[in-house]
């Protein structure tokens, strides 16, 4: 039996739907997901697997305007995350008119050698005339090879995005094992989960100055997974905010994150949160590195 596989970037601006997208063709949350801009920071891997082909899905951080040096950061790494891959998936929002900068990033994404497909996500907001005319108006940007119109939030076409990508798998190895859907190690995913209930209830300048580091992972002679996670703010009025009044928005944010992780791993976890104050922890080197924002070369 031949075997096919290869590597697919999602690429797009920030909050498009990139990591709703790669958690409905996995059928699995490893991405976490924000109304938030800027919610996925790093390069994430989702693996695809069927009996004669593996794809590996490369969620990628948004590209923007950088404010700091964790944003420039992010860019790089979204854009080096297109080289030697099979297909670029662009991702656009159907609903917003195309941005001042996207013609700047398409420019950038065309010197990769991929097909670059056209994915309009979120049609489940707008009419088929709007899918239409946003369609004319990114072909007179782009001569895109595939274009697809989905709803990745409700399922809708991504079976026939996945085909065409099928299409362009050339014949090659299986890169991870069975039944693996990610590169990450659990206690990536774990962070992640805290820090996307942290997007998801608190606002203003908190979210986007916030990191999760996972200090203690272990499993206790009863199954038990014990976690202590570190919650890193740029300032004291950003900590006092993730508490809450007596303590209620950590113990909000804990509970919630609990619970999913112990749907991640299938056992009972305890759960134990803190908050420390890093200043300008986004504009210094060591804590990029320290966070695991590495420099993309």
């Amino acid at each position: 039996m031949t075997f096919h596989s290869g590597f697919v970037a999602i690429s797009g601006r920030p909050n498009v739907g990139k990591s709703t997208l790669l958690n409905r063709v996995l059928a699995q949350k490893i991405a976490i997901m924000s109304p938030k801009a800027q919610t996925t920071r790093n390069k994430i891997q989702g693996i695809y697997n069927e009996t004669d082909m593996q794809i590996v899905f490369i969620d990628t951080p948004g590209i923007h305007k950088p404010k700091n040096q964790l944003g420039e950061r992010m860019n790089r790494t979204a854009i080096s995350a297109t080289r030697g891959v099979e297909v670029i998936l662009w991702i656009v929002d159907v609903t917003e008119a195309i941005g001042t900068g996207d013609e700047y990033v398409l420019s950038q994404l065309g010197h990769q050698e991929a097909p670059i497909f056209l994915v309009l996500n979120k049609i489940d907001l707008v009419d088929r005339i709007t899918v239409d005319e946003r369609k004319k108006e990114w072909l007179d940007l782009y001569p895109f090879p595939e274009i697809f119109s989905i709803s990745a939030r409700e399922g809708t076409q991504v079976d026939a995005l996945m085909q065409g990508i099928k299409q362009y798998m050339p014949e090659g190895p299986k890169y991870y094992p069975d039944g693996q859907t990610s590169d990450h190690p659990e206690v990536f995913i774990m962070a992640e989960l805290i820090r996307e209930k942290i997007l998801m209830f608190t606002r203003e300048e908190v979210p986007h100055g916030v990191a999760v580091i996972i200090e203690r992972n272990q499993i206790n002679k009863n199954g038990t997974v014990e976690v202590d996670a570190a919650i890193i703010v740029e300032r004291e009025s950003q900590k006092g905010i993730v508490i809450g009044k007596n303590g209620s928005m950590l113990k909000k944010i804990g509970t919630m994150a609990r619970i999913e992780m112990e749907s991640l791993l299938g056992s009972k976890v305890l759960l134990h949160t803190f908050v420390r104050v890093e200043s300008n922890w986004r504009n210094d080197n060591k804590y990029l590195n320290e966070f695991g924002y590495r420099e993309e070369q």
